[in-house]
């Protein structure tokens, strides 16, 4: 294996090029966390091969350089409840929530920390818009978990209602909608014109929260 570097220039900013050359038939870019970009090739590849393999790649290499760099951003920024707070790493094991700021020692009990308030916050909000819902229906099964296309599902069969953990980085009043979408289900199964009629009743401004939730990245 044999190692070398250069530099190049894109998007107006000069970058480290690390190469790799092993016995393989591939070339293959890649943007790590310190903005540096790393090439692995084969032994025949030269320098201006390298080169030219930039220059046809810089649209996809400046894509990863802004990907890694939200990356980066978003591990100093904590999203909560609608409020952006800074992470802060520290040595202890409590996760301390404070005005502008969160104090942790690891992702994963960061993780953790947020399931546990997810679980206590999503089942009061269940029990105060189950409260307020203008029709008696039965009382749901809750369950939370992360999903990638839904904030929520309502499984009418079982009466089970899961609410997607992302929720809990939102205001409550989008997760307070997705709770009377869902239970909304539990009456009209399908988006039919009564159904919307029946969200509508518990939040008059459900058309603006769907929207703005279809739009959350």
């Amino acid at each position: 294996m044999k190692k070398m570097s250069m530099k190049v220039e894109i998007d107006k900013h000069i970058l480290e090029v690390f190469i790799t050359k092993k016995r393989q038939k591939n070339t293959y870019i890649r943007v790590k966390e310190d903005l540096n970009i790393y090439v692995t090739t084969n032994y025949f590849t030269t320098k201006e091969d390298i080169l030219k393999l930039i220059e046809n790649n810089k649209t996809s290499i400046s894509r990863m350089i802004t990907r890694q760099e939200k990356k980066q951003q978003s591990e100093k920024e904590f999203t909560y409840l609608g409020k952006k707070y800074n992470l802060v790493l520290i040595n202890s094991k409590e996760i301390t929530l404070g005005l502008e700021t969160i104090l942790y020692n690891n992702l994963e009990n960061l993780h953790k920390w947020l399931v546990k308030q997810a679980n206590s916050i999503f089942l009061e909000e269940l029990n105060k818009m189950y409260n307020i819902f203008p029709i008696n229906i039965p009382y749901p099964s809750l369950t939370i978990r992360k999903m990638k296309t839904r904030w929520g599902v309502c499984n009418t069969k079982t009466k089970r209602v899961t609410l997607n953990l992302e929720l809990i980085k939102k205001d409550l009043k989008y997760l307070d909608y997705v709770i009377v979408h869902e239970l909304a289900h539990l009456v009209y199964p399908n988006h039919q014109q009564e159904f919307w009629s029946l969200v509508g009743q518990v939040i008059p401004n459900y058309k603006e929260l769907r929207k703005e939730l279809n739009n959350y990245e």
